[in-house]
């Protein structure tokens, strides 16, 4: 990792050179070193294996310049980055890189201004997690191994085992300096375990996450344990017919239809390209008004949590849907400016932008990249941080099957995309796993991974509400940077089709 003080001494150098060149009106310069640490898990009862493979690392830093160049009342961007090289050479480097993609870009109304003062202290971080050694992310990933290894043990589970996945660790650090007076840091980390078990003689195969933002309260043997557990309880799974069923959505499927569906849709930046599926609905019903769902990025504790977006503006909290009711939008300073000027955007949101400027605040704007958020490889687009969806009204799990009466729990999903686009709100998905039987009100066996899939309308799914569970659980999306934490919710009448 580069240290903080030289990425603060570069970005204040090139903020002064910036200032020197005559053809730029206004620059913002983004500096950032990211590590990403990785060891992977590959057990297999019958084969010689090391079981824990492939520790390593990479790290990733650069400097990247956006820049307002003059050219009579037009609006010339450039955008230009330099990678490997945090110097006041790569910054001049990424500056003429800016020069030369300058392209006339009416909806641009300005660089982001200073917006107040952040929650969390400079010192939220976890140091253990920032300075974590090789000794110590090797332990992380046998402790995930023997999580999975010693469940299996308990049930005299020893052969046709296989256990893989990997425990991950980002750190990162960064730099904003503007010619608009934005001059801020951040840094922080935070650990994933993602484990899958199978015990390939069943055909039968679990799964297990845990996530963490401190080193002493994350658990990866917790991941290992609950893939070995969901694969023991996943053997002889049964195939159903097509038809309607009542569901029992777990954690990682609500998370998965959200990340996948719901919050794209609930994106300024879809909303302007009039491509939602909730267009034109704020301020209506567009849920069951027990469920809400908000994205807060400065919660203490919580591993998305950062002090400045990538905008060098604060987090915050930012209500999506309350009581059912569409509130607010994920946003950044560039959607939230276009839309303030763009009289369609009415029709598009449903309300007068300017009237509801708190439902628009820039607090997402994040720069994503490959298991990073702070790209300087790009400009700042809209990325939610730590969703959380709530039930005004909950009950224990164990009711809520027996609320369902006769279903399936479906535990998990993978392929999950729109048809006809985000604004039809159709989608389709496949269930690969963790997932049950329910009949007359209790779990009674295991559904066979791969043989159904569901195919029906986001809008259906969000107003055919059954019940939601008191608990959550943390969500790790695959390819995703955000963390959603979801209840169960139990739904009516979902179009289910047989995989042959």
């Amino acid at each position: 990792m580069i240290p903080l003080e030289i990425l603060k001494k570069i970005a204040a150098e090139g903020l002064e050179f910036v200032k020197t060149q005559k053809d730029i009106a206004d620059a913002e310069i983004f500096i950032s070193s990211i590590s990403h640490l990785l060891t992977r898990i590959n057990y297999t009862s019958f084969i010689p294996c090391n079981g824990i493979e492939e520790p390593k690392s990479t790290l990733s830093y650069g400097i990247g310049v956006q820049a307002v160049f003059k050219d009579g009342p037009k609006k010339m961007m450039g955008f230009g980055s330099h990678t490997g090289d945090i110097s006041i050479e790569g910054l001049k480097y990424a500056v003429e890189k800016a020069r030369l993609s300058v392209v006339d870009d009416p909806d641009f109304y300005s660089l982001p201004y200073p917006s107040g003062v952040p929650v969390l202290k400079p010192d939220y971080h976890d140091q253990g997690l920032m300075n974590l050694s090789d000794e110590g992310l090797v332990d992380l990933g046998w402790k995930a191994l023997t999580g999975a290894l010693n469940t299996f043990k308990e049930h005299n589970i020893t052969e046709s085992v296989i256990v893989g996945g990997d425990v991950s660790v980002i750190q990162e650090r960064m730099v904003i300096a503007s010619t608009t007076g934005i001059d801020v840091y951040d840094e922080a980390a935070h650990a994933s375990a993602g484990i899958t078990a199978m015990i390939e003689s069943d055909n039968a195969k679990g799964s297990g996450t845990e996530i963490g933002m401190r080193l002493d309260d994350f658990k990866p043997e917790a991941a290992g344990r609950s893939s070995a557990m969901s694969a023991i309880n996943s053997r002889h799974g049964r195939r159903i017919h097509s038809g309607k069923y009542n569901l029992i959505l777990g954690p990682q499927a609500v998370a998965d239809l959200l990340g996948n569906i719901v919050l794209p849709s609930l994106t300024l930046s879809v909303i302007d390209a009039a491509s939602s599926a909730f267009m034109g609905k704020f301020g209506k019903a567009v849920a069951d008004s027990r469920l809400s769902v908000y994205d807060d990025g400065n919660q203490t504790g919580l591993p998305m949590s950062r002090r400045y977006t990538c905008e060098g503006l604060p987090t915050g909290r930012t209500e999506l849907i309350k009581d059912g009711v569409l509130t607010g939008f994920l946003s950044n300073s560039y959607y939230r400016n276009k839309v303030l000027n763009d009289p369609s955007s009415i029709d598009k949101i449903g309300a007068d932008p300017n009237s509801i400027k708190d439902a628009l605040q820039p607090k997402n704007g994040f720069r994503p990249g490959e298991a990073m958020i702070r790209n300087f490889n790009g400009r700042p687009s809209i990325v939610p941080t730590n969703v959380i969806v709530e039930g005004s009204e909950t009950i224990d799990a164990n009711e809520l099957i027996k609320k369902v009466g006769d279903g399936l729990y479906i535990g998990r999903i993978w392929y999950t995309y729109p048809i006809n686009g985000l604004i039809a709100g159709d989608f389709t998905c496949t269930v690969i796993g963790d997932s049950y039987l329910i009949e007359g009100g209790s779990i009674t066996a295991p559904l066979k991974p791969n043989s159904i899939r569901i195919a029906d309308n986001i809008h259906n799914l969000l107003n055919q509400v059954i019940g939601i569970s008191s608990s959550r659980n943390p969500i790790l999306l695959w390819g995703s940077p955000e963390i959603i934490y979801s209840p169960e919710i139990a739904v009516r009448d979902i179009s289910l089709h047989e995989i042959g």
